[in-house]
């Protein structure tokens, strides 16, 4: 079943650098009045790490891409080789108080849906191939989305805040174009029962300084 009754969904047009996609998602929960799903691109190699994330350990497994911590949980992501989408979930939704296992599991049903609909067989991992390294895509975690080979094909990281629940979330394999536009749709409608496409113009100057005060400083890559 679909978890929102209302839902906008909006194809990002510009690619970001890793400092002002993640803004864009904090952007999006502080002014969030539905749940909002957003797809996105990079611009230039990135690779992001989580917000317990060991920076050393990050850039030793990955290299060649310039890296950010994300303010959700969850591993390093590779961005070169993924598809990657934001779910904010405003407070005053159901999901966004639930716990975090159950928003991990609904949120990811509804994935494998959209993934089948491309002929992806994708099913919830129940963490027996759990393997506890920090790679997101060597360790499928439960309610992550694993391949018939056991193979893990999407994981996310979740942040709950007073103003409702952030889900990044990351698929593997480069999707693009039309292609990426009819997932993000198809996602949506099976999220929500009334899904909207919707441009959101994100004001600069609060992106900016949100990419001046946190995202950009080496004292919040360098954290951990």
């Amino acid at each position: 079943m679909e978890i929102f009754r209302k839902l906008r969904w909006w194809v990002d047009p510009v690619a970001r650098d890793g400092p002002e996609a993640m803004a864009v998602d904090e952007w999006l929960l502080e002014n969030a009045t539905l749940p909002i799903l957003r797809v996105y691109r990079w611009a230039g190699d990135w690779a992001s790490v989580g917000y317990f994330g060991k920076i050393a350990e990050a850039r030793a497994k990955i290299t060649g891409v310039q890296w950010v911590r994300r303010w959700t949980g969850g591993g390093m992501v590779d961005h070169r080789t993924d598809w990657t989408y934001t779910l904010t979930v405003p407070q005053a939704e159901p999901l966004a108080t639930a716990r975090g296992s159950e928003s991990y599991r609904r949120i990811h049903t509804a994935l494998a849906k959209a993934l089948a609909e491309e002929g992806l067989t994708a099913h919830l991992s129940g963490g027996e191939s759990e393997t506890g390294v920090a790679l997101c895509f060597d360790n499928p975690v439960s309610h992550d989305l694993i391949d018939a080979d056991g193979r893990k094909l999407a994981g996310a990281g979740q942040r709950r805040t007073r103003l409702g629940l952030l889900h990044q979330g990351s698929v593997a394999g480069v999707c693009e174009g039309r292609v990426s536009e009819k997932r993000a749709e198809c996602l949506a409608g099976y999220l929500s029962v009334s899904p909207e496409s919707f441009q959101f113009q994100p004001e600069e100057e609060c992106l900016a300084a949100l990419v001046a005060s946190r995202y950009s400083q080496p004292r919040w890559t360098e954290k951990r």
